[in-house]
């Protein structure tokens, strides 16, 4: 069963989208120099359709997209809310997998990013030109763009 711990507005996890990032636990990955060691717990409650819809009506009309931050314990239930979050909300729905690849049978047409790779802290995150971790948007036949770049950190004059 997906759990979420907390929840937050982000502006960074995926590009050009205000996003209600969602901290799902259970994570069955043990990243050195991960930055929420506590969401390996089983902890937090129930991620359902109304939990959802509870969190998402303080910021209804806010938000462009809802990013599942975790959940690799449970990837096709991830794939099942991020269907819902689509189809149902009419929202953009992301997935941040700490796998270094996607979970077998789990279809990417559910979502419009995909961000996979465990946090290697000697390689660093998204921003980082020797990251590990890729962030993908989803295309309509399911296929997958490589957008990591968007997140390259650019020299800026003083």
């Amino acid at each position: 069963m997906l759990k979420y711990y907390n929840y937050d507005i982000v502006f960074q996890e995926i590009p050009d989208e205000t996003t209600l990032a969602v901290n799902l636990t259970g994570c069955p990955f043990t990243c050195e120099g991960c930055h929420s060691p506590h969401l390996r717990q089983d902890i937090g409650e129930p991620l359902t359709q109304e939990a959802l819809l509870s969190v998402l009506g303080r910021y209804r009309g806010e938000v462009t997209c809802i990013c599942l931050m975790g959940g690799d314990a449970h990837p096709l239930e991830v794939q099942e809310i991020a269907g819902w979050i689509r189809s149902g909300l009419k929202l953009k729905s992301g997935w941040y997998s700490g796998a270094a690849k996607l979970a077998e049978g789990v279809d990417t047409r559910h979502f419009d990013y995909i961000k996979i790779g465990p946090y290697i802290a000697a390689k660093g995150g998204l921003s980082s030109g020797q990251t590990n971790q890729r962030l993908y948007m989803v295309e309509a036949d399911g296929s997958l763009t490589d957008i990591t770049y968007k997140f390259a950190k650019k020299n800026k004059p003083l």
